[in-house]
């Protein structure tokens, strides 16, 4: 059975902008997941919105330059709405560097899956945690709905504003950071309290090694804070990743 050109070309368009967001969400996107499934994941859900979204596509152009610009467009949303995600992601990173430092853990380093760079042992830890908690907590239907949803919010055939695009990324970034230094809030005010009484300890008693005294305090009541603080810190996470992705859900 032959299929006309016209649905091989709205199925394309389709995979063109789920392909590209499921290469970069969390969960869905990660270094872990092999190629293949993540192309078979894409090639399905493409499937499954065409009868959706067909409405919403221009017919078939009949010349290359209009197709090779939607098809630009395609991707570039899902660049957009992806890369959004993965972003927001990266304040588990500042939260791991931040808890890493004011605990003596910065020298502990090794690979990110989530984020496929070498990072600080703590963030990876994060990183992880929260992903499996995506997956408990039924929020990576937040992704799967901003797949459908980006539809509601970017046309197919028009490129979005590049100004605006620039400026929620901007947006997003900061955020990030942002939610990063409230995680990691409460270990600042340790490290501030800590340290600082390890210095007037270290003037009232100069002949105390305080460096040798102070590194496994330091590891020990950092690690038993991250303890008590996990739970915390993973639902405020949570909350925010799913209120960050909620306008992208149609």
């Amino acid at each position: 059975m032959h299929l006309p050109v016209s649905e091989i070309y709205l199925y394309f368009a389709i995979f063109a902008r789920i392909g590209t967001m499921i290469m970069l969400f969390p969960v869905f996107g990660e270094v872990t997941v092999t190629p293949r499934v993540r192309l078979s994941l894409a090639l399905a859900i493409a499937a499954l919105l065409m009868p959706v979204v067909r409405a919403r596509y221009p017919a078939l152009p009949d010349q290359m330059g209009p197709l090779m610009g939607l098809l630009f467009g395609e991707i570039f949303v899902g660049i957009l709405i992806g890369s959004m995600a993965r972003l927001f992601t990266s304040a588990l990173q500042v939260a791991g560097n931040i808890v890493s430092m004011q605990t003596g853990l910065s020298f502990a380093q090794n690979f990110d899956p989530t984020q496929g760079i070498q990072g600080a042992l703590v963030g990876t830890f994060l990183s992880l945690v929260a992903m499996t908690l995506l997956v408990v907590t039924d929020l990576h239907h937040v992704l799967l709905g901003a797949l459908a949803g980006s539809y509601t919010r970017f046309a197919p055939g028009t490129l979005p504003n590049m100004g605006d695009s620039l400026a929620l990324i901007l947006d997003t970034s900061v955020d990030a950071f942002v939610l990063g230094m409230q995680l990691s809030a409460p270990f600042i005010v340790f490290g501030l309290v800590f340290y600082m009484a390890m210095g007037l300890l270290a003037k009232l008693m100069p002949q105390v090694q305080i460096f040798f005294v102070v590194t496994p305090a330091t590891i020990l009541i950092g690690l038993a804070l991250l303890m008590i603080m996990i739970g915390t810190m993973m639902n405020w996470y949570l909350g925010a990743f799913q209120s960050h992705l909620s306008p992208f859900v149609g």
